[in-house]
């Protein structure tokens, strides 16, 4: 998570490491903020790392006769010719009093002596790296929506990134679609859905949520309407079985196993445990085993082997909610 800025002023040189585009084009932005905060009337000078030249930096960041001051800005630094490189590390030693440099690096080993030499040299440091773990994107989803004044529990954090995928900027733009257009202060499961079930994930695991908690009239319309929308049969299926999946993996697991120690063990994240462990209820393992079934016959049947993929799926979720209840 970066540390805003806009209150204190900003260091003289900040070099920002990592391959999250969005996080650190948030860096430079919270820079650029704290700068002209300081400033109003900052001048922000924005390059591209292959394109600076030798002296351009010293010719930025030389006293202003006019005493302005300003923010200079090399993105793609790991592609500055060694000379600028050498430039950079000299000036980030003994840099200017009335300008701020950012430097933007993506990591990895182009650029390394240079970062280096930057790190030793006192620049304040920021790390993007990218999110790798479902923990890490779910907390992004919560902090963005507290960014915006909004709250968003688990389950529905879990059910956007479902749906939109691990991409920051995509999740932050749903984010904020979220923070504006639903009232009131917290966001639940139904609103994600609401503005996110067009999108084949949302739609396949809206139906399979629905199928394994034995509301089939719920299931039934969600189905229609996925497949009205164009989803693919296959998608849906897919999504049906994963649930499925997701049960008999968390009701085979260890007794003693909690936690941390749970997801470690079944490779799940924890609030897809918890979700499956709610739907859990009224399930035994023969009636998830008929449902398995059900599922592979369904599959079967939309990848050509039968000649309605509709009644194949409608058939299927039947299936699967009769043999939640035993019947």
């Amino acid at each position: 998570m970066l540390l805003s800025m806009a209150a204190t002023d900003p260091a003289p040189v900040t070099l920002v490491v990592g391959d999250e585009e969005l996080l650190a084009d948030r860096a430079v932005g919270e820079v650029i903020a704290a700068a002209r905060a300081a400033d109003p009337g900052a001048e922000v000078y924005d390059l591209i790392g292959g394109k600076v030249e030798l002296g351009e930096l010293t010719r930025l960041t030389s006293p202003s006769l006019f005493g302005d001051s300003s923010v200079v800005v090399i993105r793609s630094a790991q592609d500055v010719v060694k000379d600028v490189a050498a430039e950079i590390v000299s000036y980030t030693a003994n840099p200017a009093e009335d300008t701020v440099l950012v430097l933007v690096h993506p990591g990895g080993v182009k650029g390394k002596a240079m970062v280096d030499g930057v790190r030793k040299a006192g620049a304040r440091v920021v790390t993007v790296t990218k999110m790798t773990k479902p923990a890490e994107r779910l907390a992004f989803v919560k902090a963005e929506l507290k960014r915006a004044g909004r709250t968003i529990g688990g389950d529905a954090a879990g059910a956007l990134l479902e749906a939109v995928g691990n991409d920051l900027r995509e999740l932050a733009a749903a984010c904020g679609q979220l923070a504006f257009d639903t009232p009131g202060k917290a966001i639940d499961g139904a609103a994600v859905a609401r503005y996110h079930r067009g999108r084949a994930e949302v739609s396949g695991f809206t139906v399979a949520d629905s199928a394994v908690e034995g509301r089939l009239g719920d299931a039934l319309e969600q189905l229609r309407w996925a497949l009205a929308t164009g989803t693919a049969p296959v998608l849906l299926v897919s999504a049906v079985a994963g649930g499925l999946r997701s049960l008999a993996k968390v009701g085979g697991a260890p007794r003693n196993l909690r936690g941390g120690q749970l997801a470690s063990h079944l490779g799940m994240p924890p609030w897809k445990i918890g979700r499956a462990q709610q739907q859990l209820n009224g399930w035994g393992p023969d009636g998830i085993a008929r449902a398995l079934q059900a599922v592979a016959r369904a599959d079967e049947q939309v990848k050509g082997g039968g000649a309605d993929p509709a009644y194949a799926l409608e058939y299927m979720i039947q299936t699967v909610v009769a043999s939640r209840t035993g019947r």
